[in-house]
């Protein structure tokens, strides 16, 4: 499968999870673009499944999220999307609860839009802003895990056993 692996990130840690994601699917035989969602100015026409990620800030997805699904909109019509965002950064249900109603209040703007896969995964401080210790709720597990079952659900190589249902 060819896939395209696009993301947005302020800080660089959604540009991380990506790359797990891209290396998730070249485990599985993936051909993988990975780029910012920015810096795609070509059709996403040609790929097989095309994956989106951005961080949530302040109750917002990330504005090249919304550009690149307003962009290619035409193409993304025809070709399986799996979406992701960056969440909460304090693990309590609460804080899970309230990232996923963002990204469903920003996936519902595009009516159009059914993707094959959805989930925001924990996010992580930024380097070097704060005397705190980091917080990083990332679980790189889990990230391959979603990945493996993106790219099933799209039509690819089935999952591991041991992952479904993540």
């Amino acid at each position: 499968m060819n896939v395209l692996v696009a993301y947005a990130t302020k800080n660089g840690s959604t540009r991380q999870v990506a790359d797990a994601v891209a290396v998730a699917l070249r485990e599985r035989g993936a051909q993988v673009t990975l780029l910012p969602a920015r810096a795609v100015g070509e059709s996403v026409a040609g790929y097989d499944l095309v994956v989106l990620g951005a961080p949530l800030y302040s109750g917002r997805w990330h504005r090249d999220a919304h550009r690149f699904l307003r962009r290619h909109r035409r193409e993304l019509a025809a070709v399986p999307v799996a979406v992701f965002a960056m969440g909460p950064r304090t693990d309590t249900e609460d804080a899970w609860q309230r990232s996923r109603a963002q990204l469903d209040r920003a996936l519902a703007k595009r009516d159009w839009l059914n993707p094959v896969a959805v989930t925001v995964f924990g996010g992580a401080d930024p380097l070097g802003r704060s005397r705190r210790p980091r917080r990083d709720l990332r679980s790189w597990e889990t990230i391959h895990a979603w990945a493996a079952h993106a790219l099933a659900t799209a039509g690819g190589p089935a999952q591991d056993r041991k992952t479904a249902g993540h």
